[in-house]
């Protein structure tokens, strides 16, 4: 018997039925849940929670109210989820470490970075914050359509007015069916400004918006993002990754201990869980010399201490700590947002694109609300004028009807006048035929008719509009902005992709003595007369000074020579720039210099050619010339540069082309020259031949390369100087004595420096209080090799000079009267050493 077929039953091919029906489902997540929509930032959720606060009037300026309150409010006409979502939500727009800008001013625990929770929202109350409230300013004006809720029972927004671009400052995050979507958050300053420049330049690019606009993302936790390239593909392409490294300082005790102290995390990371973490690693030795590890944070700010043992290098448990921590972090952008409800992928223009239209909008809109109300207002003064004018007939016509709709039919027939306008007639109360209320309605008629006119005229004109725009932008902006918390670095080793994005600058690098490293644009020294008392050059510690100053370029390889013979490699735009006062970061955060290592030489290079050279003098007077390409490949621990006897130490690196003059000087003044290629070209880890041979307790303190018809400046410790032309030093075998080439007594001090100049050069003193004088080596007198030379800079008591450098000539010139000192000349004879020792390899 046939199966009897029931009436209420379709038959359907499941296959196609599960395709449809996922895709409704996919398409509610997509639109009514996970994503923001591109005009005002807000997911649906957001959007309920601040509606119910602004329709409950938990204004900024009103007092806190229960949360549980507010979530009611919310499922209960807007949003049909569970409480647990709706308070989650409303959580996290109150916490200063998830939002860069909060959306709700928190009464009470609404959680920690340590991953703690909020308490339960029967506890916590809440209220609008002042910046949200500029997200939905003017929504009453007719700015925003409205949609039903989900029973039809209320009537909700589709989108704020939004006042500021909320998706960039505040950025989003969420799941949906087969896409996600994450934006950073941004500075509110930086953004607004890129709004504009889109305004007025609709041709600007994506370069020229992140070189003069918005730089990049700026999290609530503040930290350092490495590198540029993945902010500019993300800005680009609306795809990319930027790591974020957290803020840490290398602090080291009077016992030689050194401690890492974090003060910043990236965004997101649970504190707590990163400091168990760290524990677990020490535990199970896979991160070695931390001794004690501790949480120091309180309500100044965040501080996690680690101390390490005295013979663990700062740097390599850094690196371990970004390796397997949180302490380093990706954040993955994807800039993806809904347009006309459909999910689209951004690039930044078109997210600020899309906002600036959004704005247009509302504009226009309000423009024309605010101008329907201005007629209707100026309708109704009209007829009240007309009224005024028969003031008579009028009080006659009304006295004398039976009824107020009779009246009210007689005054439209005889003064034809809307329904609305006799009405108002009929309303006015007596006292406005007072002769002052008369005058009243003329002048508010006349300021309507203005109004009218110029809302008119905004409507009809687009550049009005974007003027309205600018103005409350920039409203917003001096009202709400702040300074940028992330820095933004360079990204170091894997970083060399984001040389395109770093421009090409004269830089000057400084490095003290305790080993403190910063760079500075090279104009930021002015030029000063000799004799001058300078400028402070950088901030120091009372027994610290600057020790290396070297004039390169941000794109050129620094290379570090420390006293045991080993070299390190940075780019120049990886070196930090601080202000001019500022004493930098420790060496030790750049490069992994060991314990008892120091850098002694630094130089400069902009490629590794075959046919250069790098000539190396030690303390004992040893030279070596080793090929620059065999210094291509150095390691992140740094390579052998040469190899050191005993007790000795690297004073100097010069770079040359294998057949230069080189001379070597001496702190007791002596000096010798010889032809470069009488010392043989040797291996990267040879321990060299004797360049000079030095005179009891002396010691070489320059070695500089000798150009021809250059001069030879000599500096002393007092801030004595001269020049002397380079013809009267004579060549000489290598391993001499040397010849006498300065006269020195308690008055000159010893000699700190010898340099090679043409006169074309700007000559730069510091002296070990950190005091920095530019002057142009023309000005300093020339003189024989048995002089004292002139006054260089004018020393307070105890002061000496530390380091010499010479940079590029400076054209700019200070107009300060200088003194101007005359040289003190000595006529004793010159003394000549000509004697040579005999030199063994």
């Amino acid at each position: 018997m046939a199966e009897e077929k029931r009436p209420n039953v379709q038959e359907i091919n499941i296959s196609k039925e599960m395709r449809t029906s996922f895709l409704d489902y996919a398409m509610s997540v997509i639109v009514s849940r996970a994503l923001p929509d591109v005009r005002d930032g807000m997911k649906p959720v957001h959007r309920r929670i601040l509606y119910a606060m602004n329709d409950l009037g938990m204004h900024s300026d009103k007092a806190h109210k229960k949360s549980a309150r507010i979530v009611g409010e919310v499922i209960g006409k807007y949003h049909p989820h569970g409480d647990s979502a709706v308070y989650e939500t409303m959580v996290r727009m109150a916490q200063d470490f998830s939002y860069r800008y909060m959306l709700v001013d928190g009464h009470g625990n609404f959680g920690s970075v340590d991953g703690d929770s909020a308490a339960a929202m029967r506890y916590t109350e809440a209220r609008m914050s002042k910046i949200s409230m500029e997200l939905l300013r003017d929504i009453n004006k007719d700015t925003i359509d409205y949609q039903d809720n989900y029973d039809g029972s209320e009537r909700e927004p589709v989108v704020f007015p939004a006042r500021f671009p909320s998706l960039i400052v505040n950025g989003t995050s969420g799941i949906a069916v087969g896409m996600a979507t994450n934006i950073p958050p941004h500075n509110l300053g930086e953004t607004i400004d890129a709004v504009l420049a889109v305004s007025k330049n609709p041709e600007i690019t994506v370069d020229e918006l992140m070189e003069d606009y918005i730089h990049g993302p700026d999290f609530p936790t503040a930290g350092l993002i490495l590198g540029r390239s993945g902010i500019r593909r993300a800005y680009e392409t609306g795809k990319g990754s930027v790591t974020i490294r957290a803020k840490v300082n290398i602090e080291e005790k009077s016992n030689g201990k050194e401690t890492i102290i974090v003060t910043e995390l990236p965004y997101q990371v649970n504190k707590a869980r990163l400091i168990e973490k760290i524990a677990e690693l020490v535990r199970d030795k896979r991160v070695e010399g931390i001794t004690d590890l501790r949480d120091e944070s309180d309500r100044n700010g965040m501080r996690v201490v680690m101390e390490l043992r005295r013979d663990a290098n700062a740097n390599v448990v850094l690196n371990n700590l970004y390796k397997h921590t949180s302490l380093q972090t990706t954040f993955g952008i994807n800039m993806l947002a809904l347009v006309d409800g459909q999910p689209k992928v951004l690039t930044i223009k078109q997210c600020l694109e899309h906002y600036l239209e959004h704005q247009k909008v509302i504009i226009k809109r309000r423009t024309a609300f605010e101008l329907r109300k201005a007629e209707a207002r100026a309708h109704i003064l009209e007829g009240l004028r007309i009224a005024l004018d028969h003031l008579d007939e009028v009080i006659s016509l009304i006295r004398n009807s039976k009824t107020a709709e009779i009246a009210r039919v007689g005054l439209m027939e005889r003064f034809k006048l809307s329904e609305k306008q006799a009405q108002a007639i009929l309303d006015m109360r007596l006292q406005r035929l007072t002769g002052l209320e008369r005058e009243k309605i003329e002048e508010e008629y006349k300021e309507l008719q203005k109004l009218i006119a110029e809302l008119k005229a905004i409507l009809a004109d687009e550049e009005r509009v974007l003027e309205i725009i600018r103005e409350e932008l920039t409203e917003i902006k001096e009202r709400f902005n702040d300074d940028r918390r992330t820095e933004i670095v360079a990204g170091g080793a894997g970083f060399f992709e984001d040389e395109d994005l770093i421009p090409v600058e004269n830089i000057v690098i400084t490095l003290t003595h305790q080993g403190y490293i910063k760079r500075l644009p090279a104009s930021t020294y002015r030029t000063q007369r000799r004799g001058g008392r300078g400028i402070q050059g950088m901030g120091t510690n009372e027994d610290d000074f600057v020790e290396h100053l070297v004039s390169t370029s941000t794109h050129d390889t620094v290379l570090f020579f420390t006293n045991k013979g080993k070299v390190y490699r940075a780019k120049g735009y990886e070196i930090p720039e601080f202000n001019r006062t500022a004493k930098g970061i420790p060496i030790i955060n750049l490069l992994q210099v060991e314990k008892g290592e120091w850098v002694n030489a630094v130089i400069s290079v902009s490629s590794y050619e075959e046919d250069a050279f790098l000539f190396f003098t030690t303390k004992y007077g040893i030279a070596k010339r080793t090929s620059l390409a065999k210094f291509a490949n150095i390691r992140k621990g740094g390579l052998i540069a040469v190899g050191l006897r005993e007790e000795d130490e690297l004073i100097s690196v010069r770079l040359t082309d294998g057949n230069k003059d080189m001379m070597i000087a001496t702190k007791n003044g002596y000096l010798i020259r010889f032809e470069e290629t009488q010392i043989r070209e040797m291996g990267r880890t040879a321990a060299g031949v004797k360049g000079i041979s030095l005179r009891g307790d002396d010691e070489v303190v320059s070695m500089e390369i000798i150009e021809p018809d250059s001069k030879i400046l000599h500096v002393t410790s007092k801030g004595f100087g001269k020049q002397t032309p380079e013809a009267e030093y004579r060549q000489i075998n290598r391993g001499g004595k040397g010849v006498f080439t300065c006269k020195l007594d308690e008055k000159t001090g010893h000699v700190v420096a010898v340099k090679d100049v043409t006169g074309e050069e700007d000559l730069m003193l510091i002296t070990i209080a950190g005091v920095l004088i530019r002057i142009p080596v023309a000005e300093i007198s020339t003189t024989g090799r048995s002089t004292k030379g002139v006054h260089l800079i004018r020393l307070q008591d105890g002061e000496e000079v530390a380091t010499v450098a010479k940079v590029d000539q400076e054209e700019e010139e200070t107009t300060e009267e200088t003194e101007e000192v005359e040289a003190v000349q000595d006529t004793a004879p010159e003394k000549e050493n000509t004697e040579t020792d005999t030199n063994e390899e």
